[in-house]
This record gives structure tokens, sequence and C-alpha cells, in this order.
């Protein structure tokens, strides 16, 4: 049996400038994101000689079958196929939050898969393997309409700037912070959750790229003063700022669709209340909401949105892996 466990994300800035259609024509896109201490698990476990199918999967779904072109999960099939996997294997996984909300969920899935197939090959890559491969999967062999930085994100953890050339290449470089700051901006983050799953790929076929290239730019823009934050140049406080320009010109990518008048009051009455701004995690249009605001006003916060389940979370600094192995069962 092996079992994986792959971080979830949250993404600060430069969202948008990770997909295909923008860093191809702009010749790189760029972003920052943090892995957090929400995770995806897969459980593999290859079947004894007795069997009834050859593959049983578990996610939201029970399949049963024997052929792979049979297997309705498309990463889970396509994963298989390019490993050429043909012994008897039963898969399972589990989330530590709700799916398609946000936080990277179907490529940290994809990227803990490719890590979990790996080991059970006794196979040894790098994390850029994994993740180009995670990557290349969900866009190129699934065809979504997806970006590319949740799979570095999933795959390294930590907090990274992630460079996507107009070759397809891709950097990966951790940004560097002094402890106080991350420890205190943790302790300033919120995570709500707006009780609203939404599909990712429709709300970025929304986007018109060749209209908002200078929207995204400015977005880009922001990764450098995020950088300069977390080394001590700047004001912890001016997150805040950022997350609230940043959410603002998101929106503008796409005004019917990134937000809506649900999502508007949620965010209007953290801000009344103490956060200094805030953004929707992923795409956007539902899922989770990231908010900045001094300590002393979360209690404020939450109680004006008990409605809405907030969670927890810590920073991960170690990415996908193994946290079980034993080919005995």
């Amino acid at each position: 049996m092996i079992i994986s466990r792959t971080p979830l994300r949250i993404s600060l800035a430069g969202g948008g400038s990770d997909l295909p259609a923008y860093y191809k024509k702009n010749h790189f896109g760029r972003v920052i994101s943090i892995g957090i201490n929400k995770y995806i698990y897969v459980i593999i476990k290859k079947q004894i000689n007795i069997y009834d199918y050859k593959f049983k999967i578990r996610w939201s779904r029970f399949e049963q079958c024997d052929s792979l072109n049979d297997i309705k999960h498309p990463i889970i099939r396509e994963v298989l196929k390019f490993f050429k996997i043909n012994e008897p294997l039963e898969i399972c996984t589990f989330s530590d939050v709700p799916i398609s909300s946000g936080l990277g969920s179907s490529s940290t899935f994809c990227v803990g898969l490719i890590n979990a197939i790996l080991a059970f090959k006794n196979i040894q890559q790098t994390k850029g393997y994994v993740a180009d491969l995670a990557a290349n999967l969900e866009i190129n062999v699934l065809n979504r309409k997806i970006g590319k930085q949740d799979h570095y994100a999933a795959s390294y953890g930590g907090i990274n700037e992630i460079t996507f050339f107009d070759n397809d290449t891709v950097e990966v470089n951790p940004v560097f912070y002094k402890k106080k700051i991350i420890d205190e901006l943790i302790n300033n983050l919120l995570l709500v959750y707006t009780n609203k799953q939404r599909s990712a790929s429709k709300v970025i076929e929304k986007i018109n790229f060749k209209t908002q290239s200078k929207n995204i730019k400015n977005m880009i823009d922001q990764v450098t003063l995020y950088r300069k934050i977390f080394e001590g140049k700047k004001s912890l406080d001016e997150v805040g700022v950022l997350l609230n320009k940043g959410w603002i010109m998101k929106k503008s990518l796409s005004k019917k669709n990134i937000s809506n008048n649900k999502l508007d009051k949620i965010y209007n009455i953290a801000k009344k209340k103490g956060a200094l701004g805030g953004k929707i995690c992923g795409a956007g249009g539902g899922g989770f909401m990231l908010l900045y605001a001094k300590k002393k006003n979360h209690l404020r916060i939450k109680n004006s949105l008990k409605h809405l389940p907030f969670y927890d979370f810590n920073f991960d600094l170690s990415g996908s892996r193994i946290t079980y192995y034993d080919e005995r069962v």
C-alpha cells in the first residue's frame, strides 16, 4: 500500500498569466503562490491474485472495471495509461476541503497520483518532472482550460515565484523570507468557504486574453512587491492593500463570472469588520475567499459571517510526499 499526501495552495498574485493563452503571446507569465497544510491523499493498493474487477476506484463515485479505457475518472485513466499500468489496483482518494473550490484540487490530485504511481513502480523523479507531467496531462491530453501554477505549487510546496516561459519551460524559485514576517502573516490570514463550488475551466473560458493582457501584466507586477514584503522591505499590512488591488483587477477580467453579488457582499462585510483586503482563490465564481486582517479583528469578521465556515490553516513547506509505503500490503 502507498499513500501520497499533496498540499493545496493559495495564490497571491499573477493568476491568469500561467495560462498558455497569456504566456505564449506575452513571452512569460509569473505568479507567487504558497502551499498550505490542507491536503489531498491518494491511496494505491495492489490487489491479490483473486479479484472480481481489475481496477477498483473510489472518489466521489465508485468504479469497477477491467480496462483502462473504461475508467471514468479522466485523470486516473490518463495517468495509468501513461505509465502503462497493467497490475490490478485499488485507488482511493480523500480531500481535506471540498473540490472545485479554488485551491487547485484537480491539479493537486494529479500530482499526488503521479507521485504515488512513481513510488508503486519504484521510480525516482524530481518535483519538476512530476509537475511537468501533471500539467501536460491536464492541459494537453485532457484539453482543460486551466493554468499551470497549481501543479508546481502542489509538487514543490512552500512559497515560490513561478515563471512560465513561451517555450513551455517553467522556473520555480523559492521566495526568501524572514520567519517572523511569515509567522505574523499566517496569523493575519483568514480562509472562508463561500459554500459554492464552481468549474475553473468555465470561468477561464470567459476571459478575453487579448483585451486583458495589460491588466494581467499589472497583476504580475505585484509579485515583486510581495517578495519585498516577505524580505522585510515593506510593511506586512501591504499584503492587504495588494490583495485588494489584485481582487479589483481580477474581477475586471470577466465581470460577470469571477465575482457576483454574493461574493461581493461577503467581501464588503469582511472589509467593514476590519479586513484590509482579500480575494477569491483560484479562477473565481465561488470556492474559498482569502482575507487579510489584523488578528484582533478576526473574531468580528467571523461573527459577521457566521453562516460560512472558516478553515484554520498553516503553510506547507514540503510539497507532495509519500507518507506511507509498504509493498507487503
